[in-house]
């Protein structure tokens, strides 16, 4: 059975979806052919030739963008077999079922698809996670695989993906992969939670160590590791990024980290460090007690304080990720969100997309636990795949969508320019005089990644169109 992989859109890395189940695929003799969509066209003559066509989609925007190539798939070739994969493919079921897709595959996928593709076997119940759209309390069986290193012969270089800036300049290649799915935590907002529900799973060593190998010869120069949160197993992680140091020992990385995770494992911080660690990215969220309690994040606002405080005493830098805009929003609140990152000295650090991000709210989120988001969201727009929503201050909306304007097509904006024009924009909204545009940091340069961070976030049509 000849098989298409496609992906959409994978945060601007090399899709790791995409080279994971090729392995499997190939190793059980599989004709399979991926594309990334991001980077290659999905032609005609691709979708034609495939009897199976599968869609990875591990988050809202690459399930935004697959539609109309599901759709046109369907269409271009109605015999094929269509299957969905990936964190958002269970949470928007039933849309997907719609449009052709008869395969809905949620965590731990390889193993179910390539039983798809040698067998034409139907996902077991485990497999499918629909509980999760619908919202049913029971908890989905997440299998344990022995993964393969990725195959990532046939995608495209590592060099037209997202490199690192490293503040001064310069430059690195990046690649990708995975340490460990899933997450031991409950917050509210996370797309992970419906499907692994606090489970999580981790990559063996021997075939991460075979994955990052593989793509340092392939020119990587940095690795991303993509884990929703690299301490939910901090020896498991410590041998990756000590084993991976032994062996590549010029090679930097960055992983996403807890607030909590980096206060409860404050003195693992300068081994990350001493092991190449440039940034620690972490979901801060806000800076509101209040809100952080909805969202169950299990951090406090002085917590994200002490973490910065930790991490720049390891010399990691931490770079903290925003949802600006959610319900609870007040136009003084926002200010004080500018405000804060400003006195901790952190603007170069978030960048300007951080502060447009608007809460997302699909199916299956624990969100709509709440009574009062309850009353806020509309029914579920099936166009957007999510519950909308409006402030109860008409302003912050306002607001929101003038930052929005400004930061939708200039991802790469300046850092303090940006941070400068949307504090004025804010403190003008809320009727206050923004305080002195914050002086340049005595620290070293900042690193970044020049695709923005934005996963969990409704993406505006500007970024649709620009990825």
């Amino acid at each position: 059975m000849p098989v298409l992989l496609i992906s959409t859109y994978e945060l601007g890395h090399q899709p790791f979806g995409l080279a994971s189940p090729a392995a499997w695929l190939r190793r059980a003799g599989v004709d399979v052919r991926v594309i990334d969509a991001a980077k290659e066209p999905v032609t005609d003559e691709a979708i034609r030739g495939a009897d199976l066509i599968a869609f990875h989609l591990p988050m809202h925007t690459a399930t935004r963008l697959a539609g109309p190539l599901i759709g046109k798939a369907h269409a271009l070739n109605p015999a094929a077999r269509l299957c969905a994969y990936g964190l958002y493919a269970p949470l928007n079921a039933d849309w997907l079922r719609s449009l052709g897709v008869s395969d809905v595959l949620g965590g731990e996928f390889e193993e179910e698809l390539t039983a798809i593709a040698i067998g034409g076997a139907a996902p077991s119940p485990a497999a499918t996670a629909t509980q999760a759209q619908h919202g049913e309390a029971q908890r989905p069986s997440i299998p344990r695989l022995h993964f393969l290193t990725p195959d990532r012969s046939t995608l495209p270089p590592l060099a037209r993906y997202a490199s690192l800036n490293l503040g001064d300049g310069t430059t690195r290649v990046v690649g990708y992969t995975e340490a460990s799915r899933g997450c031991r935590h409950l917050c509210r907002h996370c797309p992970v939670v419906p499907i692994y529900e606090g489970q999580f799973r981790v990559v063996q060593p021997e075939v991460v160590f075979a994955d990052v190998t593989a793509q340092v010869a392939a020119g990587a120069q940095h690795i991303t590791f993509g884990d929703p949160d690299f301490f939910n197993g901090p020896a498991h992680a410590l041998r990756i990024v000590e084993g991976v140091h032994a062996a590549h020992p010029s090679l930097t990385y960055d992983v996403t980290i807890k607030v909590e995770h980096l206060l409860q494992h404050r003195d693992l911080l300068p081994r990350l460090r001493a092991t190449g660690c440039l940034f620690v990215t972490s979901a801060v969220e806000s800076v509101d007690d209040h809100v952080l309690a909805l969202l169950e994040k299990g951090h406090t606002r002085q917590d994200f304080v002490d973490a910065v405080s930790a991490c720049r005493e390891a010399g990691v830098m931490l770079a903290p990720t925003f949802v600006a805009f959610h319900p609870w929003l007040t136009l003084d609140g926002y200010c004080d969100l500018l405000d804060t990152i400003a006195d901790l000295d952190l603007v170069d650090h978030v960048a300007p997309i951080q502060l447009a991000i608007r809460l997302l709210i699909p199916r299956g989120s624990r969100l709509m636990e709440l009574e009062d988001v309850q009353g806020l969201v509309g029914p579920f727009d099936p166009a957007t795949l999510a519950y909308r929503w409006t402030s109860p201050d008409p302003r912050v909306d306002h607001l929101h969508r003038a930052i929005n304007t400004r930061i939708g097509v200039r991802l790469t904006w300046d850092r303090r320019e940006a941070f400068a024009e949307i504090s004025a924009l804010a403190h003008a909204a809320a009727g206050t005089e923004p305080p002195a545009r914050p002086r340049a940091s005595a620290h070293a340069p900042v690193p970044f990644l020049s695709e923005p961070w934005y996963c969990c976030a409704e993406p505006n049509p500007d970024q649709l169109r620009l990825v």
